[in-house]
């Protein structure tokens, strides 16, 4: 970084130096301490979960600045881009002054997240693995925001729901055998330990694609040989119609879940984004999965 770069980015950090004045310590979902000001009013979310969870707290007025695909709800449309999760833009979210930004663990780079810092801009990390982790990242959100009962009320609304899904699942005899295609060219699944096969066996379903690669490829082969009984297709897989992902599989009449009409296209972003919204697509899979056990209320 050059001399006159350097007196740039400070300059413009002037604001958020005096902002930290009334700041305290919060400890994120990855154990660090981090320095935020009382109730911020300037806050950037480097992840499009982060930035829809935000506006699920009624906080989604004071994002100033937001990463490219943060498209839920319509509102966050409008929100100033500051690259893309993976490719920020640091002078563009310096120029924006936030006292706070908001990431993700195993989204963000490292070397972004500490050039903020470096930078006196106090980053605030979540890392949540599983809907339990989700509902503790949204409930802690709410901390750093100054937004406690709106969190709390999203939380209890989520474990209502989930346990609702539970009950139902409890009294299932068979779980069906599911591959869940979220692209089309190369297909490929998910794994254990993602969003998608913990959906999957919270359903009360078989993840064909469980093992210790978490976004695994797969041939046409390999997918015969395994024989679902059913497949969910991911609306975004490889930017083909619901259409055109639905006849790819009718190629292959043998595979049971072609035969007995059992493919289905879902909106991906219900099933890979740590959202409240999992829980919406935790329900839609459980219906499909078991639709002998009726619609939840």
């Amino acid at each position: 970084m050059n001399k006159i770069t350097t007196k740039f980015l400070f300059l413009l950090l002037l604001p958020v130096l005096f902002s930290q004045a009334l700041a305290g310590e919060l400890v994120d979902q990855v154990g660090r301490r981090v320095i935020i000001p009382d109730r911020p009013q300037r806050v950037v979310s480097l992840m499009p979960s982060i930035t829809e969870i935000v506006f699920d707290l009624g906080a989604g007025g004071r994002l100033v600045g937001a990463t490219r695909y943060s498209n839920e709800p319509l509102a966050a449309k409008k929100i100033t881009r500051v690259g893309s999760y993976v490719h920020l833009d640091v002078e563009k979210i310096v120029s924006l002054s936030p006292d706070l930004c908001l990431a993700i663990r195993d989204g963000n780079p490292k070397h972004i997240i500490d050039r903020l810092e470096m930078l006196s801009i106090p980053v605030y990390t979540l890392d949540p693995r599983n809907l339990d982790e989700i509902i503790e990242s949204i409930l802690m959100l709410g901390e750093a925001l100054d937004a406690r009962e709106q969190a709390a009320a999203v939380a209890e609304k989520m474990r209502r729901r989930a346990g609702a899904v539970a009950d139902k699942v409890a009294r299932i005899v068979e779980r069906p055998r599911v591959f869940f295609q979220i692209d089309a060219a190369p297909i490929i699944s998910a794994g254990s330990n993602t969003f998608i096969d913990k959906l999957i066996i919270r359903a009360g379903g078989v993840n064909l694609a469980a093992g210790p690669k978490p976004y695994p490829r797969y041939s046409w082969e390999d997918i015969l040989t395994m024989e679902p009984e059913i497949v969910i297709i991911a609306s975004m897989a490889g930017g083909f119609t619901p259409e055109e992902l639905k006849q790819g599989w009718r190629k292959w009449p043998q595979i049971p879940a072609v035969k007995n009409r059992r493919l289905y296209v879902v909106e991906a972003d219900l099933f890979d984004r740590p959202t409240p919204r999992l829980i919406d697509g935790l329900e839609m899979l459980m219906e499909i999965l078991h639709p002998e056990l009726g619609r939840l209320e």
